[in-house]
């Protein structure tokens, strides 16, 4: 019997009904249909309306996707702050610590945890977003899929997300970081 895959819970989660309604709410503001942000985002028709309806839990790494061709940041899908959300990609698990907004740009905090084993790749975020990990415990390779970078405990990493970028932990110590990702405001 197959196992339920970490990254994928086999019931949705609660509160992915609010996140599928914030998904939907924000793309009918824009306009988009359904199958063109799943064309644009690159992900399935099926995989987008069972988002919208609650009935699917998004991978991180599908959210980043979607949010990026809504030209929204991450948080503006999740739950509040307070409520700490939660969210799963293929070695990333990243808990929102903050929403930071000044005249300029928003920021999102988050605690990083990154697995052992897998490599994460994440899509391109809307242009001029960056990413600033700071990690704790562990080595991190990440960036760019073209240049990844790598820092030890104590270290710092800087790229531009708008391309696609992979996090991965080197060796098989679960890497502990901050992530701080900056949107500029368009």
């Amino acid at each position: 019997m197959p196992h339920p895959s970490p990254a994928r819970p086999p019931h949705p989660d609660p509160g992915a009904d609010a996140v599928g309604r914030r998904v939907r709410a924000l793309r009918e503001e824009r306009g988009m249909s359904l199958s063109t942000l799943a064309r644009l985002a690159g992900v399935g028709k099926a995989t987008l309306s069972g988002l919208e309806n609650g009935t699917r839990n998004p991978t991180l790494e599908t959210l980043y996707a979607i949010t990026a061709q809504l030209g929204v940041p991450l948080t503006a899908v999740l739950s509040g702050p307070a409520a700490g959300p939660t969210v799963r990609g293929a070695a990333v698990t990243a808990i929102l610590l903050e929403v930071f907004e000044d005249t300029d740009a928003t920021y999102e905090l988050y605690r990083m945890l990154v697995a052992p084993g897998p490599e994460q790749l994440s899509p391109a975020h809307q242009p001029g977003v960056t990413e600033h990990v700071t990690v704790f415990a562990g080595v991190l390779r990440a960036g760019p899929v073209d240049a990844p970078l790598t820092a030890a405990a104590g270290e710092h990493l800087r790229w531009a997300s708008d391309v696609p970028h992979v996090y991965a932990a080197v060796g098989d110590e679960e890497v502990a970081a901050s992530l701080l990702l900056r949107y500029p405001r368009r």
